[in-house]
Formats: structure tokens, sequence, C-alpha cells
């Protein structure tokens, strides 16, 4: 899917069929104000005691970076389109972070890029929650659906 037909689908979605938030910020907030709030502003949640923080730059739209990258998808940062999936599932991240106990939530550690993460997968919805380790704190970094089999293999051997 090209970022104008993910562009299409999601102002479908979101009741906007006439791409209103394509006008950007200035008027319409652009896409960040069709999404609902992620629930990391107000309040901070905490992970195993760490505080979380949030990677706020670049601010995009009034929107920090977490934000963005847990509602668009793609290799490339600037190139990033919108996922519906994602922004379905903006509010899911804190609750997972908080119930990260539960018996549903498999969370591990492990090294990306040189960098140390935290997997928070709720297998049963196929979602996952990254979170980035800076030692005395936590940033949620992405999440999103696991929806390929090759990348649910590579998970369960990380376990």
């Amino acid at each position: 899917m090209d970022r104008s037909e993910a562009e299409s689908l999601l102002r479908t979605a979101i009741g906007d069929p006439a791409g209103r938030f394509r006008e950007g910020p200035r008027r319409y907030g652009g896409t960040a104000a069709l999404v609902p709030p992620y629930t990391f502003v107000d309040s901070k949640p905490v992970f195993e005691g760490l505080r979380l923080g949030l990677k706020r730059h670049p601010l995009t739209h009034g929107k920090e970076a977490t934000f963005w990258h847990m509602i668009q998808e793609g290799a490339i940062e600037d190139e990033r389109i919108p996922d519906l999936r994602r922004c379905e599932r903006i509010r899911w991240p804190r609750p997972i972070i908080e119930h990260v106990r539960e018996p549903a939530v498999k969370a591990w550690s492990n090294q990306r890029k040189g960098e140390k993460r935290i997997c928070l997968w709720l297998e049963h919805e196929d979602y996952l929650v990254i979170l980035a380790d800076r030692g005395d704190y936590i940033l949620p970094w992405t999440a999103y659906l696991v929806e390929q089999p090759h990348r649910k293999r590579k998970l369960l051997k990380e376990l």
C-alpha cells in the first residue's frame, strides 16, 4: 500500500473522505488530531519501577516522535505512513506496560542496533510494544501488529 492509499483508508476510517486532514495542522490538526490520545503525555506510567519518558523530538504537528512511531509504519523515517491498525490500537500500549506481570503479556529484553529493547507481546492479539531501556528511565519506542508468520516465529525464539 502506498502513502496515498494509506491516507485514503485512514480518511475513510475516521469519517473524513474529503481528505481535510491533508490540509495540515493549521486548519485541522493533521493526522494527529484525528487519532485518540495515547495516554503518555498527561500522566506518566511506571514500568518495573522506572519512569517512562517520551521521545519528544522531533515535534511534528504538535505531537511527539513517540506518537508518530506508534501510528505509522516504514523503515525510512521521513517516508513513514499512517497505519490504520496502529491508529486503532493507540490506547493499547499503556495498559500493556502497566500489566506486564499478567500471564497474557510475554516480556523479554533483546538488543537491536546496539540498543537494549524491552519487548512486551500481547500474543493472543498479535500486538507488540517495544520499549527502549535507557538505564534510569524507559522510552516507549513503537508498537505494532505482528502479522507475518516469520516475525512471529522470530519472536517466539527470542522468548
